[in-house]
């Protein structure tokens, strides 16, 4: 195995046919490439490898013009105490509802005030993810047979909890990658979505 360094990059739709164009220049020429459904891999001629992932695979066709082609996309935001759910046509939000509920902090309180707190806390947890839940049944069951896939974000214990509601059952079976860590979900966190979903991975590796 080579030394070298590893870096992970996104890359926008639009700029990734000229990033491999610029891969190719810099190492030397692009001596292989071998694409499967997921992950397409490139090694240039001083044993530099970019390894990229289809988004919203398998791949269908060239790497640049799978990644440009416009989907309309589900967006299940959820944290605890907030979520968002929105409805993508390409990088424009056509649809979308997002919320919160008051879910207290840990008490450091001791005794039967603790347990008394943390059965609240449950409770006011509970009753977030099922708001959560009922908004993603609203926004985006309707859309199931348009949408293409489905990405998840947020905290993934929240997302774990949504998972168990059988009346997104559908809505779970088209989760793509990447899972998308963002902070409390928000109107203006869901639109800064697209970017992140339509992005290209790659892995890089450059010998030292």
């Amino acid at each position: 195995m080579s030394n070298g360094a590893d870096r992970r990059l996104e890359v926008a739709p639009e700029r990734i046919a000229r990033w491999l164009t610029g891969f190719g220049e810099r190492h030397g020429g692009v001596t292989e490439v071998t694409a499967g459904p997921d992950i397409v891999r490139y090694v240039a001629a001083d044993g530099s490898r970019a390894e990229c992932r289809v988004p919203f695979p398998p791949l269908e066709g060239e790497l640049a013009e799978h990644a440009l082609r416009d989907r309309r996309v589900g967006v299940l935001l959820a944290r605890l105490g907030g979520y968002a759910a929105g409805v993508f046509e390409g990088d424009r939000l056509v649809a979308s509802k997002v919320g919160s509920r008051l879910v207290h902090g840990r008490s450091s309180a001791g005794g039967w005030s603790q347990h008394r707190f943390a059965r609240r806390r449950e409770k006011q947890a509970r009753e977030a993810l099922q708001d959560a839940a009922d908004v993603a049944v609203r926004i985006l069951t309707p859309q199931l047979a348009e949408l293409d896939a489905v990405v998840l974000g947020g905290d993934r214990r929240a997302i774990e909890v949504l998972r168990e509601d059988p009346r997104l059952a559908k809505v779970f079976g088209l989760a793509v990658e990447p899972f998308l860590t963002v902070p409390d979900p928000r109107l203006a966190v869901l639109r800064e979505t697209p970017p992140k979903f339509r992005a290209v991975r790659i892995l890089l590796h450059e010998p030292s």
